[in-house]
């Protein structure tokens, strides 16, 4: 994933000798589970998340699919219908909407949990992410309803699903408080990257004022939001600004749930575990965003500088893009503390210093889309000060340039090639009764083989099950 994310019609996936969360989880004595996508390569069933340390799984393997339909369009024009529960194909979701799935079968998760075990649930929503190009954003009119408000159709449609997103996560802390096991628990709320903003993707999501979009090396494109919800956190109700990696949930959860993070294989992440609790320092104070020498893009950040090289997309979507109909911004929405939920989580007021979630980054320069030209040499922002990424100082602090540059050369020495692999015909789901599913065994040895092609290659419960249409070649 390092250089592109893992289409379904390609034969590698996320290597079996790295070991998950799950798994060591599981060794501390939890249930784990897991809802929604998976996307970590499926080619092989030993790739699926029921071989990769959880007990069950409801959801689908590729990277995004139909809300309603739940056929999966993507590579080279391939499709199927990508739904399962645990390993068989399940049709009963056809024309059920994917957050509302998701949400129910979370809920089912937790009321039917033996509650003498821990439990780890990871629900990867669908939403907000893109459908199929044919129809990118899909919501019920249930949720449409709640935001008429939003003027530009394709941002109502997002507003939509994320109506439906938020009223998921509502239900899936009732169900928490209503099986006595909300204060216990810790709450993880956060993305993987900056959002498809401005119709990138199909999308129209927002990251305003931060500069870029999803897949740009951009603040707009790499800065995650998100929260921690837990009475076991002793520094509580309060906006935190500590850097993190995705990389640092593992180590920062196990040990959480009581593990010893000496324990865990190389991580790459590090604890920030007491740091969240108790608001002290972050033990990180650097990152490395990405080094991708098939784009020729890099970039790097160290406590409060950034580096920056080379840019995706010809540098179309370099800029920052507001989104459609803005009103006022300059404030926290303070309406987010007199929902239903709140009076559950005890917090009917905002937090202190709520205002720092509001991202100011004053006017904007005139020169401020021409000042870094990444593709002719680094350059150089100072994030703490310049989180929009207005200006290029690369100029001004030539030592800071080299000393970044020189920890660029330091991780570049130690990149792993990637795994990437060319897409493989013979995953073409229209062999399987038109089903994404894998389509290679592996031996004891690990060696891959290719499954005999047709329906004996898929699971029985679902040999008998009528094909759907395939969609209209407009559609595609």
């Amino acid at each position: 994933m390092q250089v592109d994310v893992i289409l379904g019609s390609r034969p590698y996936g996320l290597p079996l000798n790295e070991t998950i969360m799950p798994q060591y989880l599981n060794e501390l004595g939890y249930a784990s589970h897991t809802v929604g996508k998976w996307h970590l390569g499926f080619f092989a069933k030993e790739y699926t998340p029921m071989f990769r340390g959880f007990d069950t799984h409801y959801g689908y393997y590729c990277g995004h699919e139909d809300y309603y339909d739940h056929r999966t369009v993507e590579g080279a024009g391939y499709w199927g219908y990508d739904m399962r529960r645990n390993l068989t194909v399940d049709r009963s979701a056809t024309n059920h909407y994917a957050t509302d799935l998701f949400t129910d079968e979370a809920v089912s998760v937790i009321n039917r949990h033996d509650k003498n075990k821990p439990l780890f649930l990871y629900l990867a929503h669908l939403a907000t992410h893109s459908a199929n190009s044919y129809s990118p954003l899909q919501a019920p009119q249930k949720y449409l309803d709640k935001v008429k408000h939003i003027k530009h159709e394709k941002r109502r449609q997002f507003g939509g699903m994320a109506v439906g997103l938020d009223e998921s996560v509502g239900v899936i802390v009732k169900a928490l408080h209503d099986n006595n096991m909300l204060d216990n628990s810790i709450i993880v709320f956060s993305t993987d990257n900056g959002g498809p903003a401005s119709g990138f993707d199909l999308n129209y999501a927002n990251n305003f004022p931060l500069r870029g979009v999803k897949d740009t090396l951009w603040e707009g494109g790499v800065r995650g939001v998100g929260f921690i919800w837990s009475r076991l956190l002793k520094n509580m109700h309060r906006v935190s600004n500590q850097m993190m990696h995705i990389t640092d949930w593992l180590p920062t959860l196990y040990e959480a749930a009581g593990g010893d993070v000496k324990k865990l294989i190389k991580p790459d992440g590090v604890s920030l575990w007491s740091a969240l609790s108790e608001d002290a320092p972050s033990p990180r104070t650097e990152m490395l965003h990405n080094i991708d020498d098939v784009r020729h893009i890099a970039a790097l950040r160290s406590g409060d500088w950034k580096l920056r090289l080379g840019h995706t997309y010809g540098g179309n979507w370099d800029s920052w893009y507001a989104p459609p109909q803005v009103d006022d911004d300059s404030a926290a929405p303070l309406h987010l503390f007199r929902s239903p939920l709140s009076k559950i989580l005890a917090q009917p007021t905002p937090p202190p210093n709520w205002s720092d979630v509001v991202i100011s980054c004053g006017p904007k320069p005139a020169n401020a889309s021409s000042n870094c030209q990444p593709t002719r040499t680094a350059c150089l922002f100072n994030i703490r000060d310049d989180p929009c990424e207005f200006n290029n100082v690369a100029a001004s602090h030539p030592d800071k340039v080299q000393e970044l540059m020189g920890w660029l050369a330091a991780y570049n020495a130690t990149q792993v090639k990637p795994a990437n692999k060319p897409i493989d015909p013979k995953s073409n789901p229209k062999y399987y009764g038109y089903v994404w599913t894998w389509w290679k065994t592996l031996d004891e040895d690990g060696k891959e083989s290719y499954i005999q092609e047709g329906f004996n290659s898929i699971p029985a419960s679902s040999k008998n099950m009528n094909k759907f249409q395939k969609p209209k070649t407009s559609d595609l």
